[in-house]
């Protein structure tokens, strides 16, 4: 079946020295992106590189507003980055989905020149939504609140990201 919506994220701006020093304007992007889809009937996909590990506050909070599955919990870490240094890996590259989705497979791929893994995620659009796999993440007034204060902080607007569909 042929997915009518989903979207993709890259921010803008990742926390590197020679980019960008702080990460609070992608974190900002990323929570607006977030309240973009969070409550969206057809079917979502984010993903990319966010340069942010999955334990993160900015990828729980992402988590929390989108109201999006991680298909890594419960499966194991997936580190991604960085592929020259097996002594030193994160999980950066993410996968986020609506509940319209199901997981069929997910791996990291072999090095292939990269300093960063693929990821495969294979997915399975299913009709049947259900909110049994939340994985206990909910927002509380903390987390709206916080997800404000990100936003506020680097001025960012609804208008800033595109709207999906």
């Amino acid at each position: 079946m042929r997915t009518q919506y989903s979207y993709a994220f890259s921010p803008s701006c990742p926390p590197s020295p020679t980019e960008n020093e702080a990460s609070s304007e992608r974190d900002a992007e990323l929570i607006m992106v977030a309240k973009s889809v969070a409550d969206a009937d057809l079917p979502v996909i984010v993903t990319g590189d966010l340069n942010d590990v999955a334990w993160s506050t900015t990828t729980r909070l992402f988590r929390k507003v989108s109201k999006l599955l991680d298909p890594r919990i419960g499966r194991g870490m997936f580190n991604t980055f960085h592929a020259k240094y097996w002594f030193m890996r994160w999980p950066l590259d993410h996968l986020f989905h609506s509940e319209h989705f199901k997981l069929y497979d997910i791996r990291r791929l072999p090095h292939f020149g990269s300093d960063h893994f693929a990821l495969l995620t294979q997915l399975i659009y299913t009709t049947n939504t259900t909110s049994e796999s939340r994985s206990g993440l909910e927002i509380a007034k903390e987390d709206v609140n916080l997800a404000k204060q990100k936003m506020a902080s680097e001025n960012v607007k609804e208008n800033d990201v595109p709207n999906p569909g």
